[in-house]
């Protein structure tokens, strides 16, 4: 299927893809075969680097590669020690996108613009979208209070038009979408396409375990909560027994829950402790955080891991959108791609009474 007339936007062209959809960066789930299956399927498939080394980075597009030639993103995180490292690999592998969960400086989107690459920075209040565009970013993801992990308060019907307004880059909407009629609405209110998350998870290319894949299956849109008790910045996750408990546990408690979180995340991923260090005093600039935030930071990594890819729900935690709430399926990325096009084509025909 080829996309029609409108439903070729800007973002299209940016990318390089068919369709106007992007499948965003999550961690321990967007891994080289979510991402190609996503590109494989015309949509933007992006590789999530937060939780790789740079060694495991490279390993990781060595296997997207192999997967599939169509264009993809990488996900990297502005505040990482070797960032500028990373940068220079995306550029010699031939990557298509790099996108920022967190607004890049000035400097970075410098380097990656002249690493070839089309940058995209992720946003959450028109202020930041401004900023990122004026230091030459080419697109902004918008996500609204909807979407899952970390988020903010706005919801997406109000954001969305308030950046589209402000900046003259492609603007993706994110938080709350998961079919053809929310692409259509984000058209309408001058987005270039949509961005989901949760949506992906449930795939069958997603690498979420599949008894975990259930439990998201069986939630409503009140299902979840906003809350900075995982890591000291508020993000939207599935109400569960750990997220409770989590809302439950007094200051000390939960400190040293954090540390011995920390201790073992550093133990997995070999990341030698100055390093984790820097980005804990970088987290704490850019975020205004406490030193107590800073610790429980350590929480994110091991308690997503535990649920998402040991298939332990009832100790681990799982970011998700509201929009967990109104999916009941588990499609292929193709079949989800191809079903939210056709869709998004009959939703047109029938405003326009063709």
């Amino acid at each position: 299927m080829t996309a029609p007339g409108v439903l070729h936007t800007r973002a299209c062209q940016l990318f390089g893809v068919r369709y106007p959809v992007v499948q965003t960066g999550m961690g321990y789930v967007s891994d080289a075969g979510l991402t190609a299956a996503t590109a494989e399927a015309g949509g933007l498939g992006i590789l999530s680097a937060a939780l790789l080394s740079h060694d495991e980075l490279a390993v990781a597009i060595k296997a997207v590669r192999a997967r599939t030639d169509r264009p993809f993103g990488v996900n990297i995180r502005a505040d990482q020690p070797d960032v500028e490292r990373r940068i220079d690999l995306l550029g010699t592998t031939g990557v298509k996108v790099v996108s920022f969960a967190l607004a890049p400086r000035e400097d970075l989107i410098a380097r990656c613009k002249d690493a070839g690459l089309v940058v995209v920075a992720s946003v959450g209040a028109r202020r930041h979208a401004e900023k990122v565009a004026a230091w030459g970013a080419d697109a902004v993801i918008v996500q609204g209070g909807e979407g899952g992990g970390h988020t903010g308060g706005v919801p997406t019907s109000l954001l969305l038009p308030q950046v589209v307004d402000a900046v003259d880059i492609p603007v993706i909407g994110a938080g709350g979408f998961f079919d053809g009629r929310g692409l259509v609405a984000a058209l309408a209110y001058g987005a270039a396409g949509i961005a989901m998350g949760t949506r992906f998870l449930l795939t069958t290319d997603s690498p979420v375990a599949p008894a975990v894949k259930q439990v998201y299956l069986a939630k409503t849109v009140t299902d979840t909560v906003l809350t900075t008790e995982v890591d000291g910045v508020p993000q939207r996750v599935l109400r569960t027994g750990t997220v409770d408990e989590l809302l439950r546990t007094t200051g000390p408690r939960r400190l040293l829950r954090a540390a011995r979180n920390a201790m073992a995340f550093q133990r997995l991923s070999g990341t030698p402790w100055p390093d984790l260090v820097r980005e804990g005093l970088t987290m704490r600039k850019a975020h205004g955080l406490t030193w107590s935030q800073v610790v429980m930071a350590a929480n994110a990594p091991m308690l997503y891991r535990s649920a998402l890819l040991e298939g332990r729900a009832d100790v681990g935690v799982m970011a998700t959108g509201q929009v967990v709430g109104l999916i009941d399926d588990l499609p292929s990325c193709a079949e989800l791609i191809e079903r939210i096009m056709a869709e998004a084509s009959c939703v047109l025909g029938r405003l326009v009474g063709s």
